[in-house]
C-alpha cells in the first residue's frame, strides 16, 4: 500500500491549486480553521456561547453558526468577536 500525503489525495480527487474546485475547498477549510480557534478561544476562557454573543451584540446562534460553519462573517465581526468579546487581538497575514 503506497502512502499518499494529503496535498496529493486533494490534487487527485479536488484538482491542483489553482483550479476552481480546489480553490473552493481550500477557502472552506480556511473558514472552518477559523471557526475552531474561535471556539477553541471562547472554550478556553470558560465562556458560553451566549456570554460571548451577549459581549458583542449578537445571538448565540450567530456564534453558533460562526463556530460550526464558519458562516460568512465581515472582517469587523471577526475584530469584534476577537478583540471585544474575547479580549484577544485579531491579526491577519496575508500569503503570496
Amino acid at each position: 500500500m503506497e502512502t499518499k500525503t494529503l496535498d496529493q489525495i486533494k490534487d487527485k480527487y479536488y484538482g491542483t491549486v489553482g483550479t476552481p474546485k480546489r480553490d473552493k475547498l481550500e477557502s472552506e477549510m480556511a473558514a472552518l480553521r477559523i471557526g475552531v480557534k474561535l471556539r477553541a478561544a471562547r472554550e478556553n476562557l470558560k465562556m458560553t456561547q451566549l456570554e460571548l454573543a451577549t459581549k458583542i451584540d449578537k445571538k448565540r446562534s450567530f456564534i453558533s453558526k460562526v463556530e460550526n460553519d464558519s458562516e460568512n462573517i465581515t472582517l469587523k465581526t471577526l475584530f469584534d468577536i476577537v478583540e471585544r468579546g474575547l479580549g484577544g487581538k485579531l491579526r491577519i497575514d496575508v500569503q503570496f
